[in-house]
């Protein structure tokens, strides 16, 4: 049994994997991780305990006193030049993100097909996978509320808006969330023609997924959560 945790900028999610098939999955927010100190009280020792943080060393250490009965299998994984099918081309590997560097891993363990991968979160997340498993790079913009956030604190006039997204817009609120979410669109839409393989898949998740997926033009699938596909795959290579 494998225990997988993605510890983003907001939420921490995690799942047990019996090696077939994920047993349990859930998410909380990082003001409530406490929670997790119940599952080795809920499951058995597993045999391999992976963190994926991004949330600095203060988290990390929380979650690790958390699951202090289980720290003899407990492992923190970080970004490599080669792993799980992917080859990272970054200029120097170890610096890719480790959420990224997962959620390429479980794409690539989904489809042999080149894809365009979508982290939607706090921060959305653009990388771009060929079809030989070579990660080429990737974009990162502000989420959609980030977005509306700084567009609230730096300008005079404009609201930190709770709108609806239209495609034409015909209110100031709408128009601040539908051009937040139409950005990241655009910049998805453009990642993926910039590939120019007509066997390309785009490969959304994270929280904010659906609202971009709705808004896309080109075809894609919603994954539940990539980078624990990807702490599954690296669990079960080992």
């Amino acid at each position: 049994m494998i225990v997988c945790l993605d510890s983003g900028n907001t939420r921490i999610k995690w799942g047990v994997h019996d090696g077939e098939r994920w047993l349990a999955q859930g998410a909380v927010d990082h003001a409530g991780s406490g929670e997790l100190a119940a599952l080795p009280t809920t499951w058995p020792q597993p045999d391999k305990v992976l963190l994926a943080n991004v949330a600095g060393n203060d988290v990390a250490t929380r979650i690790r006193e958390q699951l202090a009965d289980w720290q003899s299998v407990f492992r923190e994984v970080k970004a490599e030049a080669k792993r799980g099918g992917v080859t990272n081309r970054y200029q120097n590997p170890g610096q890719l993100g480790v959420d990224r560097w997962c959620a390429l891993i479980g794409a690539r363990s989904l489809t042999r097909m080149a894809c365009i991968v979508v982290m939607a979160g706090t921060a959305t997340t653009i990388d771009t996978l060929d079809a030989d498993g070579n990660f080429l790079g990737g974009l990162i913009l502000p989420g959609s509320p980030l977005m509306r956030r700084a567009l609230a604190r730096d300008t005079a006039g404009l609201p930190l808006a709770a709108g609806q997204y239209a495609e034409y817009p015909r209110c100031t609120d709408d128009a601040i969330v539908s051009g937040a979410i139409e950005a990241q669109a655009g910049a998805i839409e453009r990642a993926f023609r910039r590939l120019a393989d007509r066997r390309t898949q785009c490969l959304i998740s994270g929280g904010d997924a659906q609202v971009l997926a709705d808004c896309l033009s080109i075809p894609h699938a919603l994954i539940p959560n990539l980078p624990l596909e990807g702490l599954k795959v690296l669990g079960c290579d080992d």
